[in-house]
């Protein structure tokens, strides 16, 4: 539950990054087809890069938080 809950809060708070464009598509009309691809590229690759960062945060906050344990296992396995 605690992570549908993160997840639909992540997705409102990415959303709002969609909306600030990176493109123009202003000068579309509001309902062209045009205008929808446009849109839906710029949620596509904002969607993309945020979740490519937050991958690569966590990969990175697992590796200084469990590079001290894994010098720890090493140690214990060239004792045998």
């Amino acid at each position: 539950m605690n992570r549908l809950f993160f997840f639909v809060i992540l997705f409102i708070l990415n959303m709002n990054n969609v909306f600030s464009d990176d493109e123009n598509c202003d000068d579309l009309k509001k309902f062209s087809v045009e205008f929808l691809k446009c849109k839906g590229t710029l949620a596509k690759d904002k969607t993309i890069n945020t979740s490519k960062n937050i991958i690569k945060n966590t990969k990175d906050f697992q590796k200084n938080e469990w590079s001290e344990e894994k010098k720890k296992m090493i140690k214990v396995k060239e004792k045998f």
